[in-house]
């Protein structure tokens, strides 16, 4: 089986999980960062790491290492060039908003709000700076300002450009139907062609302008004067009429339902990619190199009958060779990993049995290479009990000039559980061996006893040691010899 069948035949709930988990994740960065260059910025950094995988896949190593370098330094520029949208979108968040909610995005820009406004304070001869983004976007351009997201309305854009207000001087940017930023810098245009009347505000939308596709209005502080900048268009405008016109077909003002089908439409299609994503991802490392491990498993006996007992088996575990995916394999643990032998057909005695694939329980994605060994011997008996009588073991000798005149031990019998075959052949359990050459007179001495075969058990009720109380004498010496 190839390896990507194999990655098909073997998806555990956990990989669904994983997959889900981390679409999910990807998706919320993509909803928290919409409309920044950010997002474009993380598109470009996951298409060099499509890239790099390409070239190693080719390899191509001298390629694929330069990649990761520019993949390493992009993500440092993210962070760097882009910390203020970055700051935007972590701050003011609610919990909900931020892990699960939708933030509504307005499409439709208040055209005639912006156009009133503009003319009341044209009107009260307030200087102003109004920039409406495009498609292009102007944070690289725009410096410092005061994060605002604030409704746009007439009252507030009045408010801004007061004389007196700590904000009045920069310029204010409105994306959709907010004011997301205010008393930002613009770059000042060096265009020595521009009329001598254009003051610093003039200068900084053609400068704007010159930049990006931003649409620019301007409102001369000393003339009451209203002018929009667009691209190299400076288009004087004496009411508010044809500036909501000029907005309207620049900027748009489609209906609400049809944005708001676009921008559900958009996201789910970023889910979609999101997913096929992050399972692609998730393809390449399940499908990666093959990778070998060798685990020693301990045997579990099953279907035995509830009769008999495993008296003994001639191994305890097996040493299986398993393979699959590095990642896999190094998550692997021996508790993971069961050897399922069957005595359903076992009988009392000793049983050869073949340790069957099936019985094998691995991981989903692991497969098994080899197995030692493939065959062992068990051996089942019937548990009886019997009364044993108890023999001490002696080694050695006596000292000379004496006898071992009588030996009993306390208590005389013992109590052993067993098979019933293997208890059949058994006349005495021994003690453990008792020196005679250190017995020099009457006494008793606690001993442990020894079971032969291992597979024999004491009774619960039975001593684990006995005490063994003995009795010498002088041996008589020989006729004719005189004792000492």
């Amino acid at each position: 089986m190839d390896a990507q069948a194999l990655s098909l035949v073997s998806f555990r709930w956990q990989d669904i999980l994983d997959i889900l988990l981390n679409s999910y994740i990807l998706f919320r960065l993509y909803v928290l960062f919409r409309g920044t260059n950010v997002v474009r910025m993380l598109m470009a950094i996951g298409l060099l790491w499509i890239l790099e995988r390409m070239a190693r896949r080719m390899g191509l190593i001298v390629t694929s290492w330069a990649i990761q370098g520019i993949i390493a330094a992009a993500a440092l520029i993210v962070i760097i060039v882009f910390r203020n949208d970055i700051a935007g979108v972590f701050q003011a968040r609610s919990f909900k908003s931020f892990f699960w909610g939708i933030p509504r995005r307005q499409n439709q820009t208040p055209t005639e709000i912006i156009a009133d406004s503009v003319f009341e304070l044209a009107r009260y001869k307030l200087g102003a700076l109004i920039v409406l983004p495009l498609k292009k976007g102007i944070e690289e351009v725009v410096h410092g300002g005061v994060q605002w997201q604030g409704r746009l309305s007439r009252e507030m854009l009045m408010s801004i450009f007061w004389h007196g207000t700590p904000v009045h001087d920069g310029a204010a940017i409105i994306q959709g139907n907010q004011i997301v930023k205010v008393a930002a810098i613009l770059p000042l245009s060096i265009n020595d062609g521009l009329p001598s009347y254009f003051g610093t505000r003039h200068r900084a939308a053609v400068g704007l302008t010159e930049l990006t596709d931003a649409l620019v209005i301007v409102v001369s502080e000393e003339r009451g004067e209203v002018t929009l900048f667009k691209d190299k268009s400076i288009i004087p405008v004496k009411d508010n009429v044809v500036l909501d016109r000029l907005l309207r077909q620049y900027v748009g003002a489609g209906p609400v339902k049809n944005g708001a089908r676009r921008e559900i439409l958009e996201l789910c299609l970023a889910g979609v990619i999101c997913l096929a994503g992050v399972t692609t991802i998730w393809s390449s490392f399940a499908r990666g190199v093959e990778t070998f491990k060798t685990l020693d498993v301990p045997v579990e006996f099953v279907n035995r009958d509830p009769k008999m007992e495993i008296i003994s088996a001639s191994i305890s575990s097996v040493h299986l060779q398993i393979s699959g995916s590095g990642s896999l394999i190094r998550s692997i643990s021996p508790d993971q990993v069961k050897v399922k032998i069957n005595l359903a057909n076992a009988e009392a005695g000793k049983n050869q049995v073949t340790i069957a694939r099936d019985g094998i329980v691995l991981p989903p994605g692991i497969e098994l290479k080899q197995l030692e060994p493939q065959k062992l011997e068990v051996d089942l008996d019937v548990p009886v009990q019997k009364n044993l009588p108890i023999q001490p073991d002696w080694a050695g000798k006596l000292p000379p000039g004496l006898l071992l005149q009588d030996a009993r031990t306390i208590p005389e019998t013992v109590k052993v559980r067993g098979g019933n075959q293997t208890l059949q052949d058994i006349r005495t359990i021994y003690t453990e061996k008792i020196s005679l050459e250190n017995i020099t007179a009457d006494g008793k001495i606690t001993v442990n006893l020894v079971l032969q075969p291992s597979s024999l058990k004491l009774a619960d009720e039975s001593p684990k040691n006995v005490q063994v109380t003995f009795k010498v004498s002088r041996r008589s010496p020989p006729a004719g010899v005189e004792a000492k």
